[in-house]
């Protein structure tokens, strides 16, 4: 057994972990890294790169055979799936290198790639190595929950890390939860070609507005997605070649079947038991500043059970190297964090939505909406499905919902706001060019100020004083 000692010991190579391990080495910190798998976990090689692939492919085959409005005449896609799936993999093989093994050696980490566990509080065994570090950031991610369904162990059942491997386009893909990565890969696989079912236990999007939800609930039973709501999978069973998924309501039957109903959070194997480090059932317990119940052991990203997105990951890789670097004190903040659902049309929340910051503010709060059937760049191209409005009080945003054409991209000017805690006259002396969909962010501050100076008797009082004095 060799043994090795370091400034900061990080567990996992997803981007988290990458984020953190890169930034301390540049800056002058001895790094270990550690990695069982694949570097760049599971963001890069099984969620959110291959399913964006994935779904630009789909977009491009809802294209052609909707194009009549344009001028062109609709066609029908030819859909070579196993081809959809090389694009997949051509794009996971083009971001590879940056987060690749040699990368991170020429920053000056040194990578094990090997599994982590406990061994004291303050040491690690990966493979024939024993680790002693000063600090260790546990950031080994997360990983699809699978039910206890009944018979499910017995079927031939789909996550997203093994969808990647299915070459055969499926006939009837039988998807079972309605949050964003099931509804991500049900729009993709439906306009890829293949027959899709959504069961869902609750409310589709249960988690976000449900004005927003529903406007992209309907796009994508329009698309032909069949999605059934408050429809829990009791029993799943084998007929034949076929999967049949028992519900209250009757049984489905489909030739694939697809989990997506979350995550859960990778502890185990780390031998959390003896490193002093509180394990709960969400993930890693951690204080505000991401310290876990050691105070030599840190924890981000999935992992730290705050949130399950890579950008979530990012930022607390950002928050941690202020301690763990420089011994200064910092805190993660939540209100600003952003989340997307990049179906047709995308879904975007940061801060608090309507519900919330009703509940919170009563009657302080404003909501500004603004329609993206009066912004000139959605008609044009015939995107005009949609909305934002925004939480405010007392002339600050405190959380904002997009539904629509774009969502993910505009919601990071809210974030910026919220973050930056930015007015909404910040935000209405803001300038976009023309015509461009990010002019939503403009107009609907402009909406929340338009009646302060368009239904405003002082003001016209006013207006009409000065017009007097006017040579």
């Amino acid at each position: 057994m060799n043994t090795t000692t370091c400034d900061l010991l990080v567990i996992g190579a997803g981007s988290g972990g990458l984020s953190l391990a890169a930034g301390a080495s540049q800056m002058g910190a001895d790094v270990i890294l550690l990695e069982a798998h694949k570097m760049g976990g599971d963001c890069l090689n099984y969620g959110c790169v291959p399913s964006k692939a994935l779904l630009a492919a789909s977009h491009i085959a809802h294209a052609q055979a909707n194009a009549a409005a344009f001028g062109v005449a609709n066609h029908a896609p030819e859909v070579d799936y196993p081809a959809t799936k090389h694009h997949v993999q051509q794009v996971i093989d083009t971001i590879a290198p940056v987060d690749s093994q040699e990368r991170f050696e020429s920053l000056g980490v040194r990578v094990i790639r090997a599994h982590g566990r406990f061994v004291s509080p303050a040491e690690v065994e990966a493979g024939d190595t024993r680790i002693r570090a000063r600090r260790i950031v546990i950031a080994t991610g997360s990983r699809p929950l699978v039910p206890p369904i009944p018979g499910l162990e017995d079927v031939p059942y789909l996550t997203n890390e093994t969808l990647w491997d299915l070459k055969e386009r499926p006939a009837h893909l039988i998807i079972i939860g309605g949050g964003p990565i099931g509804l991500e890969m049900a729009q993709a696989h439906c306009r890829l070609g293949s027959k899709v079912t959504v069961l869902e236990a609750q409310r589709a999007l249960g988690r976000d507005d449900p004005e927003a939800a529903a406007l992209v609930l309907d796009r994508l039973r329009g698309d032909g997605i069949d999605i059934r709501e408050q429809t829990a999978a009791e029993a799943v069973r084998q007929q034949g070649t076929e999967i049949v998924v028992d519900t209250g309501a009757g049984p489905v039957t489909g030739s694939h079947l697809l989990v997506a109903v979350g995550r859960a959070a990778n502890t185990e194997g780390l031998d959390l038991e003896v490193s002093d480090v509180e394990v709960t059932p969400a993930g890693i317990h951690v204080d505000a500043g991401l310290r876990t119940t050691n105070p030599k052991v840190y924890a981000i990203g999935d992992a730290a059970g705050q949130g399950q997105f890579t950008h979530l990951a990012g930022y607390h890789a950002s928050v941690v190297i202020r301690t763990l670097l420089f011994g200064l004190p910092a805190k993660i903040k939540t209100d600003h964090i952003p989340r997307a659902t990049y179906t047709d049309p995308e879904l975007a929340q940061v801060g608090l939505t309507e519900t919330e910051a009703r509940d919170r503010y009563g009657d302080r709060l404003e909501v500004a909406r603004f329609d993206y059937t009066h912004n000139d760049r959605a008609i044009a191209t015939r995107q005009t499905a949609g909305f934002i409005k925004v939480m405010v009080v007392r002339g600050r945003p405190v959380g904002a919902t997009i539904a629509g054409h774009q969502a993910g991209e505009l919601i990071a000017t809210w974030s910026l706001a919220i973050a930056n805690r930015m007015k909404m006259s910040q935000m209405a002396a803001m300038v976009a060019p023309y015509p461009t969909i990010a002019e939503l962010n403009k107009r609907v501050a402009g909406a929340y100020f338009s009646p302060r100076l368009f239904e405003n008797a002082g003001i016209k009082r006013v207006v009409r004083l000065v017009q007097r004095w006017l040579p």
